[in-house]
């Protein structure tokens, strides 16, 4: 077994439909630091505070913590001698982000130094103990304890003052706040993203389509900008792993596809045909060596295009990798057709906050029902189909070499989310965001995804807007809304973001 285990699993049955599931990468872990702020002058006025206020750090630590972190306590920093002390230490622990907990009044002093200086997320959190003061036996110690909103506007101030962004703040309280819990998960899986986007090795073979001048992009500024490495890999390597396959894996793969596709006869399109046994022969055998090939080379995602000579086993095999290519995306390893690497990092954000990150791209409009069709032909992240997908063979892919089995399917009915990650002619990445509904009824069945979007306030004025921001024409599909937290991540890596609303 290798270790991109792709063994499939099966959900409980729904609706008396058996649903199937792929079996996820092994998740990385984000570093989180925490410290809290005090003023020391308190200490010695009211007896047993400074305790008070360490066990509120303590249940704020058991917060962070049920969120799959590694997290690292720094204690509380009440001076400014101590935050000289804190911001070496901070640097030295390699952190993903950094909560600062605002356990009462603090002086700016001991966040002025930390904030000029570490180039990491701080997010500032005010949860006071108390829903409420007990007005009848308020005392100065109590509204001490509870003193956690106090330093904010001094810590905002002095931020912008050191030239940095007003930190991201969590306001409520710290017990019986489901609100305050979601924001912490939160940046909990900003983290994840941020972390796992450093050290990311995203695969490239072949070139965009030529014609596609959206899509070109210079890896040199993806590692500027995102941190992560672009592998330039050769299509020559799949092949070998193709050719070199074994047939019992191979065989053990047609099964698991069997499993998780239906294969059910064509209807309406005449270039889809059910799915051939020699469609699935290949697609089996190209599902084995990809994952291979992604093994090898250690990637974490993959952005190919490439059409080789006719008849030939290149053209065979990398015209063929839409089925290994969206199971791999459903267990973690983003993959991205027409070489569009910054679709590739749109969908992998989208897969680190747990919210799949489909290939897409705008199909037509339906202007009786108000919506429009969201797909593409592959690969998919079939981990967030309604449904069973399905496979069908395609007697050729359009605009395209090369013929074999499609993927067909729609994201799971309700609330979604899109980001196109485009660039700007100053040479920068923008990322432009919006969210949507996913509604019910029938899509083409011709072997692609497709979904249908309804966006505010009616598709006309939608799409003018969208368009007018200058995406690619390529995008990242994902279920339920997260555009604030996916603009998040842009402010945090210094990215242009809009949310088309």
């Amino acid at each position: 077994m290798s270790e991109i285990d792709k063994q499939l699993l099966a959900e409980p049955v729904k609706n008396g439909q058996v649903l199937p599931v792929i079996k996820r990468r092994v998740e990385t872990i984000p570093r989180i630091g925490v410290f809290g702020v005090g003023y020391f002058k308190y200490w010695a006025q009211f007896e047993g505070l400074y305790d008070q206020l360490m066990e509120k750090q303590h249940i704020f630590l058991k917060k962070v913590s049920k969120n799959k972190v590694e997290m690292i306590d720094f204690g509380m920093v009440d001076d400014v001698s101590g935050a000289y002390e804190l911001l070496p230490k901070l640097k030295a622990a390699n952190l993903d982000l950094v909560f600062c907990d605002m356990l009462t009044y603090a002086t700016s002093s001991t966040f002025g130094v930390i904030i000029k200086n570490l180039d990491v997320p701080i997010v500032l959190v005010a949860l006071q103990p108390d829903k409420a003061l007990d007005y009848s036996n308020a005392s100065t110690h109590l509204q001490l304890y509870n003193d956690d909103i106090c330093a904010l506007p001094e810590f905002a101030g002095v931020a912008v003052r050191m030239g940095k962004k007003v930190p991201e703040m969590i306001i409520g309280t710290l017990h019986d706040d489901p609100q305050a819990e979601k924001e912490i998960a939160e940046y909990c899986a900003i983290a994840r993203v941020l972390h796992d986007l450093k050290t990311a090795r995203i695969g490239h073979v072949g070139h965009p389509i030529e014609a596609m001048l959206d899509m070109h992009s210079d890896a040199t500024m993806l590692t500027a900008h995102f941190g992560l490495h672009i592998v330039q890999c050769e299509a020559n390597e799949i092949v070998t792993k193709y050719v070199e396959a074994d047939q019992e894996d191979v065989e053990a793969e047609k099964r698991r596809i069997l499993d998780f596709f239906d294969t059910p006869d064509p209807v309406s399109d005449p270039i889809s045909e059910k799915l051939k046994p020699a469609d699935l022969e290949v697609a089996a055998r190209v599902s084995v060596a990809l994952e291979s090939f992604v093994e090898a080379k250690k990637l974490n995602g993959l952005a190919y295009y490439y059409e080789g000579e006719d008849n030939s086993d290149i053209r065979k095999v990398m015209t063929n990798l839409i089925v290994g290519n969206s199971l791999l995306t459903g267990a973690g390893f983003p993959m991205c057709g027409e070489s569009d690497l910054k679709c590739c990092i749109a969908m992998f954000i989208m897969d680190r906050l747990s919210i799949g990150g489909s290939f897409a791209e705008f199909h037509p409009v339906d202007f009786n029902g108000n919506f429009i069709l969201v797909g593409h032909d592959g690969p998919h992240n079939i981990t967030i189909a309604q449904g069973k997908p399905v496979l069908r063979s395609l007697k050729k892919y359009h605009g395209k070499p090369g013929f074999g089995a499609g993927v067909e399917f729609k994201i799971k009915e309700g609330p979604i989310t899109m980001l196109s990650i485009t660039s700007t002619y100053e040479g920068k990445f923008k990322f432009v965001i919006t969210e949507g509904e996913s509604v019910e009824g029938p899509i083409p069945p011709t072997g692609n995804t497709n979904t249908r979007g309804f966006f505010q306030p009616d598709v006309r004025t939608f799409l003018k807007k969208w368009v007018k921001e200058g995406p690619t024409h390529h995008f990242a599909l994902g279920v339920g809304h997260h555009a604030e937290t996916i603009k998040k991540i842009g402010d945090y890596l210094n990215i242009e973001s809009v949310i088309v609303k």
